[in-house]
């Protein structure tokens, strides 16, 4: 009886499965919009940048100035004995902190709704 010849069977390599996504690669920084990692693009002073916020929001050192008066302005108030008047101050100073938050929420959203440059 003769042999059968030996059939070859081609060796199965394993196929590689395609790389697994990855959220977020460790080995390389975040990527946020609008944010610079490698530091600031101008050097500016704190006179320069306190111009320059109050420029793109006035009224919230508006508000802040108004916040403060009202409360020294309760404060002397209260210590001179005079509690109708501190109270009424204490009230303007609850409506100008009111107006801070209301002028801040305001810069935020009109600074998210300009167009980028």
């Amino acid at each position: 009886m003769a042999a059968s010849p030996a059939t070859a069977v081609p060796e199965k390599s394993p196929k590689s499965s395609p790389p697994e996504f990855v959220p977020f690669d460790f080995s390389k920084p975040p990527l946020i919009d609008g944010f610079n990692p490698l530091g600031k693009l101008k050097d500016e002073t704190l006179k320069e940048k306190l111009l320059r916020k109050t420029k793109e929001n006035p009224f919230v050192p508006i508000g802040c100035l108004g916040t403060a008066g009202a409360l020294i302005y309760g404060l002397r108030a209260f210590n001179l004995g005079k509690t109708k008047q501190s109270q009424l101050s204490m009230r303007g100073r609850i409506f100008a902190q009111g107006f801070t938050v209301v002028a801040l929420v305001f810069g935020i959203f009109t600074t998210t709704m300009k167009p980028k440059e």
